[in-house]
């Protein structure tokens, strides 16, 4: 499998950021994220159509707020909460504790 191509933490925009998070899907894969180290693809689809949850998870790697690593035939996620802080103080813990 080919590695998953990452922006650099000086390389995340907010507007990417917040665009991510714009959507209920992947803003519950973040909140869930957020929870553990690290979970599949499998773990974080929600019962959903392979295709959109790979292209979800495109959208939150190319914001910087994930990510993606082959383990095997599996990918594996984390967020990226130090980049994030270090980047934008305080967004994600703001995001995190807003409840629906």
């Amino acid at each position: 499998m080919r590695p998953f191509k990452h922006p650099a933490t000086s390389e995340l925009a907010l507007e990417r950021v917040l665009y991510a998070l714009s959507d209920s899907i992947r803003l519950d894969i973040v909140r869930h994220l957020a929870r553990v180290d690290t979970a599949s693809c499998g773990e974080l689809d929600g019962g959903r159509p392979k295709s959109t949850v790979s292209h979800h998870f495109k959208v939150l790697r190319e914001a910087g707020l994930v990510l993606t690593e082959n383990t095997g035939t599996t990918h594996m996620n984390r967020l990226r909460r130090a980049d994030i802080e270090s980047r934008f103080p305080g967004l994600l813990a703001a995001i995190l504790a807003q409840h629906t």
